[in-house]
């Protein structure tokens, strides 16, 4: 059958502007294509090359290559990553510092669209997501550039791949956005006092030890430290912007009782010892702690040491028989031993004193034979108990951790010939120390204090030391300045009274020993205790270190 051709149109009439063969959807992308490139247009001038023939797979195969250092990344494993780049030990090397700085918890990665410049020349928009300790969730957007080589696709690593904020010489780190307060001294300046303030890990942004850990939140600003991604320069480590926003915590300060003028001048006593050693300082009127210095920092041996206190001990064993009626010029031998039930004990180098020696001098000279030969006076609960009217053993709340003794009740005869002489079961802190020096001064124990407005209930001495008892301690702790084993103070304004004490540790043979000077200022309100770790005699080395510390006082 045959159809017959269509009349020719005049030749006037309009003409279509389009072949009725051309689809409107072909229409529109071929024009949407012509815009972009007259127009310089597409991704930052790479052309759209329109197709209704699927996905280009230039475009599928460039991003497939960079799913796979992404998979790298995602699993922490930076060489891997690095492989799959041009670059491989700049990509390795910054991808390592991203990771060690932030340690996220988890790391996820998505590839987005791709667009093509050429046929080796694709880029491919992607998506990094993390979990980070200190900050939560924080993600970006990236985009890299995949160049296709004779043996496949490859990143084309830059520093803006793995975050479009950086530049060379940068990486991505994790920086404090809260403002952590001061813990300061009393008149308010900024403690510096290493091994009682304490230290913040860097990292994590919280205090870890001392000061620092145990008012973390005050200082901190109540809910832990706060933490920001920032770009960060990776050779200074100084945070160059801050990425990540997160509302910023204000600390409130910690306040202490700390004396910077005794402070400063027990950290200068202790600069040349070369053992291990503490030095603490109270005021007797309230046990306010003017000063407790570590050498070297770390352990705040001054405050959480636990010695036994040797021949300083004799304060509360003098105190013990004083309250049995025995007055300090009674007589009191000072042979070269003394035996009991087989075990022998000796004064310092085996000295001896001369007969007719009295009560009060074998205190000065810290002869040991005289204290545990009058243990027949004391009961084996009496030390415990003489050793509560100065506050030992008791809990004390300080505002910061302390050891505060140890004086259990005697079980042997033995035991209690030890402990007259502060061995055996016997333990006590600087502190503890310092602070019998300070009720000898004061008359009645006064709890010590860090951090005042911190404590809640200040430990209470079942009962006053006796004034006979005081007094004639006080007579006796001067006598061992001016004519005893505490001749390092002798001539020293203040008035010092003292006592010396060399504590016996370990198995050795000769054992090793402690070095203790403890005593109080009488014209001021100053008490203290000093202690070398391993550190010899007490009159001899210890009090040296006394008497400097008193001399910078002025």
């Amino acid at each position: 059958m045959s159809h017959p051709e269509p009349p020719e149109p005049p030749a006037d009439a309009p003409r279509p502007l389009l072949t009725p063969r051309r689809s409107h959807r072909r229409r529109t992308a071929g024009i949407a294509a012509a815009l972009l490139v007259l127009a310089g247009g597409g991704w930052g001038g790479y052309q759209l090359l329109a197709s209704d023939d699927g996905p280009d797979p230039q475009v599928t195969a460039a991003q497939d290559h960079l799913k796979l250092f992404l998979r790298g990344w995602q699993q922490g494993d930076a060489r891997k990553a690095a492989s799959y780049t041009d670059s491989p030990q700049e990509a390795e090397s910054l991808l390592k510092s991203v990771t060690t700085n932030l340690k996220p918890s988890s790391t996820r990665t998505t590839v987005g669209d791709g667009e093509r410049k050429d046929d080796r020349n694709v880029r491919v928009r992607f998506t990094v997501r993390m979990r980070i300790p200190g900050v939560g969730g924080y993600g970006w957007d990236s985009e890299a550039g995949m160049r296709k080589r004779s043996d496949g696709w490859t990143v084309k690593f830059t520093t803006p791949t793995v975050h479009p904020k950086l530049r060379p010489g940068q990486t991505l780190a994790l920086t404090t956005t809260g403002s952590r307060a001061k813990i300061l001294d009393k008149d308010g300046g900024e403690l510096e006092a290493a091994s009682l303030v304490g230290s913040v890990d860097s990292a994590s942004g919280k205090g870890t030890s001392g000061l620092q850990a145990r008012y973390d939140k005050r200082l901190s600003g109540g809910k832990g430290p706060r933490k920001a991604v920032a770009v960060t320069d990776r050779t200074t480590g100084k945070a160059v912007k801050a990425l990540s926003a997160v509302r910023r915590a204000k600390g409130r300060p910690v306040r202490t009782t700390i004396d910077p003028r005794v402070q400063r001048a027990a950290a200068e006593a202790l600069s040349g010892v070369k053992k291990n050693a503490a030095l603490v300082a109270v005021d007797p009127r309230n046990g306010r702690i003017l000063a407790a210095a570590n050498r070297p920092g770390g352990m705040n041996r001054a405050l959480q040491g636990r010695y036994p206190p040797g021949s300083t001990f004799k304060v509360v064993t003098a105190a013990a028989l004083l309250d049995t009626g025995l007055s300090p010029s009674d007589p009191a031998p000072c042979p070269k031993f003394a035996r009991v039930n087989g075990q022998r004990f000796e004064n310092q180098d085996q000295f001896t004193l001369p007969k007719g020696t009295v009560f009060k001098e074998s205190f000065a000279e810290s002869c040991n034979t005289f204290f545990v030969g009058a243990r027949s006076r004391l009961g084996d609960s009496a030390l415990r108990k003489t050793a509560q009217t100065f506050g030992i053993g008791g809990e004390w709340d300080v505002g910061a951790a302390t050891y505060d003794g140890a004086v259990p009740d005697n079980t042997s005869d033995n035991d209690k010939a030890a402990a007259t002489i502060g061995q055996g079961r016997v333990q006590a802190s600087p502190l503890v120390m310092a602070s019998l020096a300070a009720t000898v001064k004061n008359g009645s124990f006064q709890q010590p204090v860090l951090v005042p407005d911190s404590v809640r209930k200040k430990h209470r001495a079942p009962r006053k030391p006796a004034g006979n008892v005081v007094r004639d301690l006080r007579g006796m702790m001067r006598a061992v300045v001016t004519s005893g084993s505490g001749h390092a103070l002798k001539g020293l304004p203040g008035t010092p009274h003292a006592k010396t004490g060399t504590a016996e540790f370990g198995d050795d043979n000769p054992p090793n020993t402690h070095a203790w000077m403890i005593g109080y200022q009488g014209g001021d309100n100053l008490a203290w205790a000093v202690l070398l770790e391993d550190g010899g005699s007490g009159g001899s080395d210890a009090g040296p270190v006394a008497a400097r510390f008193l001399k910078k006082l002025g």
